[in-house]
This record gives C-alpha cells, structure tokens and sequence, in this order.
C-alpha cells in the first residue's frame, strides 16, 4: 500500500521526470476526431469524444476542524469503496483519502492501465489529484485543493497524467452519516473523454502494444503515445510527439536499470500528453478557421444580393415613379426595402428595423451568423443612401441583473453598429445606446415574451424619414 502527498499536477511531473517537463495546458481543447463514441447511462453526449455527467460536489466552506466523506460506487462496480477526511487549513482544503476493492483497471476498458482521483469543481472543471497506487485492491492518497467547493471522483485512465477525465468513474463521493458540520451539496456537469474513443482511436496506430512484462510506467507510456499518435500529433505538435516516441525508446530498451526506465516512461507520459493536447488545439484551429471562411463567404454573399436586390429595387422604384408621376420619397421607399428583410414600422423618430429572436450567444455580444446575414442584408441597403442616420438601441429582457443587463445591451448594440460599419455604411452615421431592461415590448413572465424583448433596433432617420407633422418623440423603446 502506497502513502504519498500528491502535490500539483504540474509540480509532481517535475518531481518525478529527469528532465523538465512542461506542464500540462488546465483545459483542452473540444476539437475532436470524427469516431462514434456509445456514452454510458446517464450520461448527455456533447460529441464524438466527450459526454457530460452530472457530479455532486461539496461545499466544505462552513466546516470546523475536520469532516469525513464516504464515496458511492458505480454501476461499472459496486463493491468498490473508499471514505475520505477533509480538513480545511489556510485556505487550502487537505484530503486523505483510502479505497478498498479496487479491481485492475483494464476490468473498464483495456486501455485502463492506472486509477487517478479528480477534484471537480462547481463549474464543471477538473483537476488531477494523482495517481492511485493499488495492492491488493486497496489505495491510501493525500492530496490538497485550494477551492472550498469541489466534487472526488476516482476514474480509470490509461495513464497518470492526463488532463480530462474519462467516464470510467468507479468512485464518486458522497456525504454519509459521519459528515460533520453544514455541507452544501451542488451538481456540476462535467466533461469526460469516453472510453468508447479511447477504444477505437488507439485501434489503428502504429506504436508497439503494451507489453505486460514491463514496468507500469512503461506500459502507461506506451498507451500515452498510442493515444497522441490516434489525434495525428506528429502532424499538429512534432516536436512534443517526437520527444514522447524518443522516452519511449529508451523507457522500452531492457538495457537500463528499472529506476531509470520509470523515470523515462514518465518523461514520455507527459511528453505524449503535451502532443495530444496541442494536436486537439491544431484540430480545433483548423476547424474554427474552416467555419469563419464559410461564415465570411455567406455573409459576403448576402451582402452581395441584397446590394444586387436594392439597387434592383431602387431602379424599378425609380421607373414606377416616372411612369406614374409619383414620388413616394425615401421614406416609402426605406419603409419598403427594409421590410422585405426585417419587421420595420414607422414612427416620429424615424424608421425602426427590430431584431429580436436568437440574435446571440448566451450572456455574450458576438452576432450569430443568422443575426450577422440579417444585418449583411439591411447594410446593402442603408450603404446606398446619403445623409441618413442609424442608432442601433439594445435592449434585454428582465432577467438578472439590471445593471448587467443595461452594460449587455449596449455592448451588443456597439457589436450591430460596428458590423454595419463594416459592411460599408459610413461610420460617421451610426451611434449606439443600451437600455437594458427598460421599454419592454411584450410580458416577461413568459418565455415568447422574454425572446420578443431581447432585441437590437435600428432607428433609421434623416431629411423625409420622420413623419410629419411629427408628434411629441417617442421615447426610445417605446411602442
């Protein structure tokens, strides 16, 4: 049975390596490599490698002294146990934890060759508290965070130091009837690499199997490298894959002593766990830059038809009028081409063009591409006309904050003026206002009403755009 302080995850992989090692990146990218991945029960898949799970966490805020925890065991297998003492101190939170009737961790995927104990936190992050040494189907580790508020989980994982972890989870904890003290229990959703892309990303590589006859370390390493080389990291981080496959050599090569072979196998380890993550990143990059092209492309090509379609429009609006000896003005004619793109009416201010509905991310400011061909389309109308002006006025419905959301109105109102501006209307024409949660335009005690009022308006005005004789103004928002 082993006892070790487990010490941060980047410190410890200095530690035990020769040479050092870059730590490991806190977060990973989602890019992903096209496999089909069977998420276990319960779980919510995000995509073709990760699924979310629910995962209790605990508050240890308001304890004095010391608590215990047990841990609950998974449906992979129920004997598994373990219980916990945690004592906070200066701010840190210590954890000594024991586990009983741990099997091999292949019995949850052959690429399981190490269990490694996970602090989650609220928020749904993970971090690697270190690797379980079992005897005899029982594991003692120390380990510390520096949140009051974390979740512990035990997975099986092919190797000590990677940075997600998987959905083998054989241990999660509980509070049982030794608790001591108020514990305040959440629910966080947390991302887990799925053992059914572990399974079939590693099938085709080229690197050597594991080899059972050497030292564990090895044989981890063997798996870390398996696992870089199935998200082509020779291709996307050639230097950090070249390194992990150079360690692995010499961890592999029986003419060293055991010691220095583990020593090198680690090196190899987080080697390879390096490659794999800048590999995701370089996926992920290459994906993100396929999709803006594609976006770039569809809005230029909205803007494109809809100058086409205004200039169309504005011709025949100009035969009609000699035909007819009729002169509708700019006002009618506004009125008639923004309408054909967004709902427009008229008032004392001006021409209001309302967009409401989707229009962004949630709590953020950046236009989604629906919103941005919208807005393409009513700038390849406005850019045509002289001495007009535009005020984009954000507005949010009254959920949360009021000061919060009157600071995201009026950033998502500057986010619709500057993309005018950057479909060619003159920048000197625009200005921006946030109202927040003010000017409700229907009832926010239902979620119709709440999306009708999270909106941005472009209030359209300038010589024959008001009407006349124009009544007292309208307050902004105000219908």
């Amino acid at each position: 049975m082993n006892h070790r302080h487990t010490l941060p995850f980047a410190a410890l992989l200095l530690v035990q390596t020769q040479t050092p090692v870059p730590p490991a990146p806190a977060t990973e990218p989602a890019a992903v490599p096209p496999v089909q991945a069977a998420p276990p029960s319960g779980a919510e898949v995000r995509d073709d490698t990760t699924v979310r799970r629910a995962i209790r966490t605990i508050n240890y805020r308001l304890i004095k002294g010391s608590t215990r925890i047990g841990f609950q065991a998974g449906p992979l297998h129920p004997d598994a146990s373990g219980s916990a003492k945690i004592k906070t101190r200066d701010g840190i939170t210590q954890i000594k934890a024991r586990f009983d009737h741990l099997p091999e961790p292949s019995a949850f995927g052959a690429a399981n060759l190490t269990y490694v104990l996970w602090a989650v936190t609220p928020e749904g992050q993970a971090a690697n508290l270190g690797e379980l040494h079992v005897a005899g189907g029982k594991a003692r580790i120390k380990a510390a965070e520096q949140l009051p508020a974390f979740g512990l989980i035990v997975t099986a994982e092919p190797h000590f130091a990677v940075a997600r972890p998987s959905d083998a989870v054989v241990l999660e904890n509980a509070v049982g009837k030794d608790a001591r003290g108020p514990l305040e229990v959440a629910e966080a959703r947390l991302p887990m690499m799925s053992q059914a892309w572990y399974r079939r990303g590693i099938a085709g590589v080229s690197t050597p199997v594991v080899n059972s006859l050497d030292p564990l370390e090895v044989q981890q390493a063997c798996q870390a490298v398996r696992i870089a080389e199935s998200v082509e990291a020779g291709k996307y981080a050639g230097d950090a894959m070249g390194r992990a496959e150079a360690y692995l050599d010499q961890a592999r090569s029986r003419d060293a002593g055991e010691r220095e072979r583990i020593m090198t196998a680690r090196s190899a380890i987080a080697s390879a766990e390096e490659a794999r993550l800048l590999a995701m990143r370089g996926r992920e990059a290459e994906q993100e830059a396929r999709e803006r092209l594609l976006a770039q492309a569809r809005i230029e090509q909205a803007r494109q038809e809809a100058a086409k379609a205004a200039a169309a429009k504005e011709e025949a609006l100009k035969q009609a009028r000699l035909a007819a000896q009729e002169n509708e003005g700019l006002r009618t004619r506004l009125m008639g081409e923004l309408s054909g793109i967004l709902q427009t009416r008229a008032t004392a201010r001006g021409l209001i063009v309302s967009m409401s509905g989707v229009l962004f991310k949630t709590g953020q400011s950046t236009l989604l591409p629906a919103a941005r061909e919208k807005l393409a389309k009513v700038a390849g109308v406005l850019a045509t006309h002289q001495g007009i002006r535009i005020k984009a006025e954000g507005f949010t419905d009254s959920t949360g904050n009021p000061e919060l959301n009157e600071r995201l109105s009026r950033e998502r109102a500057e986010a619709a003026r500057d993309f005018l501006v950057g479909q060619g209307v003159p920048a000197g024409a625009i200005t921006f206002e946030g109202f927040g949660q003010a000017h409700p335009v229907a009832d926010n005690a239902t979620q119709a009403g709440r999306q009708e009022n999270r909106r941005v308006e472009l209030v359209v005005s300038g010589e024959g755009l008001e009407e006349k004789p124009a009544p007292a103004p309208e307050a902004p928002g105000q219908h």
